[in-house]
Order: structure tokens, then C-alpha cells, then sequence
């Protein structure tokens, strides 16, 4: 099944690059969250990869745990961010993408966290420590739903384990750029850009890249080859700090310079 995550990156670059943002739910509370998602929607942005803070993130890097920590401390969780969501849906014009981990899932309750996110409008969701192996755990309750499963290939992964995970991903294909956490720098060599061919050639769907991509320079290094880019740090201090300038020259001038 062909869910609208896919056809709405698809639709984009037919003519751009894909650019989904990732930011914290509420940190800084859940109206600066709705503020933050209007004006990255507003600025070009594809879709939105909204994490739910946790305590023990093991894919985050310091700049995404702290805001997961002040969101935390907030008193934010998965059944409020979604509660949120669908307060707000008709104001969100982009997918919405939650990224979580299997805890705070199981925690809830699998069929309770899929109902409430399919009534939220959420179109897609990346469980960074759940491998392929278990993914039945999951996708046994997003049959005949519309909310995409994405998958993770790592920079270590085989060719086989990429095909094999690539078949199984929807939406589109998450191509992790760096051994370790987000907020290092991704570098964009030619030995990134191989393994980023590579991972392009064996998927049926979109390829987009994410961990270490700080800026508008990066992202256009790193995407040459596939169909866009996840970019959370960056955006996640910028809207922390205040900052939207970093945001509109982040987005302008899309399809010129890429």
C-alpha cells in the first residue's frame, strides 16, 4: 500500500529536494510547539518529524535530549502530544511524523497508540530502537491505515540488510549518515556518497538522510544523490533559541539552489 507520506515527498521532488525538520514536542509547551510547526509549514518545509521526549533516548545527541529533558520536566508524554495533535490538526497542513521509541508504545498500549494517532492525523513514525526483526510488533495494527512505518539503514549496514530493510519501509527510507548520535557533523565525502548511492539504487521509495546535517550547505552536499534530507539539531536550537532567521535562510530559495 502506497501511503501519502510517499506521495507527498514524491509530488515534492519532482521539482526540489525534500527538507523534513525535527523538532521537540513541547519544549517550551505545546503552544510554542504549534507556533514552531506553523512556521516551518509556512517556510517550505515537506513534513514534520515531531519527537516525543523520553527518558532514555539512545539515538539523540545533547542538543535533542536537553530539549527532550525540558519537555519532560513540562510534564510532556506521548498520550498528550497526541491529544495535542488532534486539538490541532486542521492548522497542520504538513505530515506529521512522530518519532518515538518502543517504550512510551508498549507503555500505552500498541492498538491505544495507533487509534489515537491515526485520529491525530500522524502519517508516519520512526522507532529508532525497534530493528526489522520486530517490526510486527508495529505493523501487525498499521495494515489498511495510512500511517507509514519507516525504516533506518545504518552506514554499517550490508547490502543485503539495506535491501531488506528498504523493502520493508514505508513512506520513505531513513539514512542514517554517522556511527553515533544526532547533533554530530555529517561530512558529505565520497565514501558517504557512495554508501548513499547504494542505498538509493536497492530502494523502491524515497531515500532521505539524516543525523549531523547543521545547515543549508550540508544538506545540499548530502542529498545530491538521493531524495532529501531530516535535519533536527539545527532547527531544535534555533526555535530554542529564538532564532527564525536560521529557519527562512535554511528554506529560501529552494528549487535554485538545489
Amino acid at each position: 500500500m502506497r501511503k501519502s507520506l510517499q506521495q507527498t515527498i514524491e509530488n515534492r521532488t519532482l521539482s526540489e529536494k525534500a527538507i523534513i525538520p525535527y523538532i521537540m514536542a513541547g519544549d517550551g509547551g505545546f503552544d510554542r510547539t504549534l507556533t514552531a510547526i506553523k512556521l516551518l509549514q509556512e517556510s517550505g518545509a515537506t513534513a514534520l518529524e515531531l519527537g516525543i521526549p523520553f527518558s532514555d533516548p539512545v539515538a539523540d545527541g545533547p542538543i535533542i535530549e536537553a530539549a527532550g529533558i525540558r519537555a519532560l520536566r513540562s510534564g510532556v508524554n506521548i498520550t498528550n502530544t497526541l491529544s495535542f495533535l488532534q486539538a490541532n490538526k486542521d492548522a497542520i497542513k504538513i505530515p506529521i511524523i512522530i518519532m518515538t521509541y518502543l517504550n512510551p508504545i508498549f507503555n500505552m498500549g500498541v492498538a491505544s497508540f495507533v487509534k489515537q494517532a491515526i485520529a491525530a492525523n500522524v502519517k508516519g513514525l520512526i522507532i529508532p530502537d525497534m530493528p526489522i526483526e520486530e517490526k510486527e510488533l508495529i505493523s501487525a495494527h498499521l495494515e489498511n491505515t495510512d500511517l507509514a512505518l519507516i525504516q533506518l539503514v545504518s552506514l554499517t549496514s550490508s547490502e543485503s540488510r539495506i535491501a531488506q530493510i528498504a523493502d520493508q519501509s514505508e513512506g520513505f527510507l531513513y539514512a542514517v549518515t554517522l556511527n553515533g548520535t544526532t547533533g554530530s557533523t555529517a561530512t558529505g565525502d565520497e565514501q558517504l556518497q557512495n554508501h548513499l548511492r547504494k542505498v538509493k539504487s536497492l530502494s523502491k521509495i524515497p531515500v532521505l538522510a539524516g543525523f549531523g546535517i547543521h545547515d543549508r550547505h550540508t544538506a545540499e552536499i548530502i542529498s545530491q544523490n538521493i531524495d532529501g534530507v531530516i535535519v533536527g539539531s539545527a532547527f531544535v536550537q534555533a526555535l530554542h533559541e529564538g532564532n527564525e532567521e536560521f529557519i527562512h535562510t535554511f528554506f529560501k530559495n529552494k528549487v535554485k539552489l538545489f
